[in-house]
Formats: C-alpha cells, structure tokens, sequence
C-alpha cells in the first residue's frame, strides 16, 4: 500500500516540525520532543536497529540536536531537507572510518534510540583527523 503525497508530507511534518495532522494527530502531550537528534553511521543501522548501531565513534563525535519546528526542516512535496547544515564535530584524532549511513531519531545519546528516518548518504564522508562530517540543506528524507 501507498500513501497520498499529501499525507507523506503531513507524515514528515508532525515528526520533523512538530505540524499537527487535522483531525488525527497533534503535538499536544506533556512533554513533546523539541529536538531531533541527527547520528552518522559506518553502516546501515537497520530497520531492527537503534541510532546507537554502527554509530560513528571517532574522537569527538557527537549526536547533533536539530529543532522540531520548521525552523529546522523545511517540507515539501513528500521530502524533508535541513533549514541549515548539520555540522558535526571534527575528528579529533587519527581515528579513520567512512560514514555511509545517517539517521534522525529521538535521544541525545551516543547509545540506542528510536530511528524515525535513516538512509544511505553520498558521497560517503572519509573520516580522518581534522575533517568535520555535514549534512547540507541539499541532503534529503523522503517517504516515496
């Protein structure tokens, strides 16, 4: 089964930028999500993973909190893409891996959490000392 375009882009509006879907889903609970925590990954985490699979783990890295408004996700058309680049920090260290994979979920942790989106991002990002990980406002999550 599909799902309208429409509601692909309201599907991405409530999770991304906290829009109420009329008449069947809102924000409205005692404490909502006001972040969304974006992750690296050296390989896919899975549809049975959590954001902590196959994390990134170079010397200084961290989740990065993007906001749950549309100050942080512009959508359009069953696509979601960053208001601005997500910059992660540099590596610190001699460390080398490549990042494949990224994902966006709910904890601030380098452990577990809920993936709400992942995918595959090109071109892969060669980790080094010095070389600091971005996602653009070019990069993209689309429901289709």
């Amino acid at each position: 089964m599909t799902k309208s375009n429409t509601y692909e882009s309201d599907l991405l509006s409530l999770l991304l930028t906290a829009t109420a879907i009329a008449n069947v889903a809102s924000n409205t609970t005692s404490s909502p999500l006001t972040e969304i925590w974006a992750s690296m990954h050296t390989a896919d985490p899975t549809d049975s993973g959590t954001q902590g699979t196959n994390e990134a783990n170079y010397s200084g890295y961290t989740r990065i909190a993007v906001t749950r408004s549309t100050a942080g996700f512009v959508v359009s058309s069953g696509s979601a893409s960053p208001v601005a680049a997500i910059t992660f920090p540099e590596a610190a260290s001699t460390t080398t891996m490549t990042l494949t994979h990224c994902a966006f979920g709910a904890a601030s942790a380098s452990t577990g959490g809920k993936i709400f989106y992942s995918g595959a991002i090109s071109p892969n990002i060669s980790i080094g000392s010095g070389v600091q990980p971005r996602l653009t406002t070019a990069s993209s999550i689309t429901e289709d």
